[in-house]
């Protein structure tokens, strides 16, 4: 999983999350979950609250309704949102207010898009989220800096999982993807674990308030 690998290369504590499923905090080898929704943000608070600080976050937690732009119904675009917004904004708050409490140094990381830097079919509602994520995190990374604490982003490109697997399954879209990705292939989960890691370790010290492209080149047009 990509806490194992974090905690291979990193002792200290560290939080992933995906949206209603497992936080997962891992100190060195072993590992407890948490259930968490951080789109209900007094729950997020409440767990928080009786935990120490984590010197990781990696919010993987992500959302999409595509549907074309005239389509957009309020109670997709609210839902979206909620989780890539609104629940990454402060789920990130309330782990650096426990780093800066604690007067600890941090890496905090949120899994962005590609989509955060371009547009694309059917992704209005997603690409703005996900704009507004690559917004944050520069202004946190400034405020933050003094303490220590790392702010970034990963932006890969589609990603091969059971939750993209329709989109691959139209031929219209495969080809789409394959043709704007220069490297010739889709991106697979291993692609993005070993970038989670680098931006969690020493090896990326210097680097805040940025986005790491995991897009095989899409972006480069």
């Amino acid at each position: 999983t990509l806490a194992e690998q974090i905690s291979q290369t990193y002792y200290g504590n560290v939080v992933t999350s995906k949206v209603k499923e497992d936080i997962i905090i891992c100190r060195t080898y072993s590992a407890e979950t948490l259930e968490l929704d951080i789109s209900d943000l007094s729950s997020v608070q409440a767990i928080f609250k009786n935990q120490k600080s984590f010197d990781i976050l990696v919010n993987s937690a992500g959302l999409g309704r595509h549907t074309p732009s005239l389509e957009t119904s309020a109670e997709d675009f609210d839902e979206v949102m909620d989780v890539n917004l609104r629940g990454a904004y402060f789920l990130t708050q309330t782990v650096a207010k426990a780093l800066i409490k604690a007067k600890k140094p941090g890496s905090l990381i949120n899994i962005s898009s590609q989509m955060g830097h371009v547009g694309g079919v059917d992704r209005a509602v997603y690409a703005a989220s996900k704009h507004a994520v690559e917004g944050f995190t520069k202004a946190m990374a400034i405020e933050w800096g003094s303490h220590e604490i790392r702010v970034n982003t990963i932006c890969p490109t589609f990603i091969r999982t059971p939750l993209t697997q329709s989109t691959f399954d139209n031929p219209d879209r495969k080809k789409w993807i394959e043709d704007k990705i220069k490297l010739g292939r889709v991106g697979e989960v291993e692609d993005v674990m070993g970038a989670v890691v680098f931006l969690a370790s020493d090896a990326s010290s210097m680097i805040t308030g940025t986005a790491l492209m995991i897009d095989g080149g899409w972006t480069a047009d």
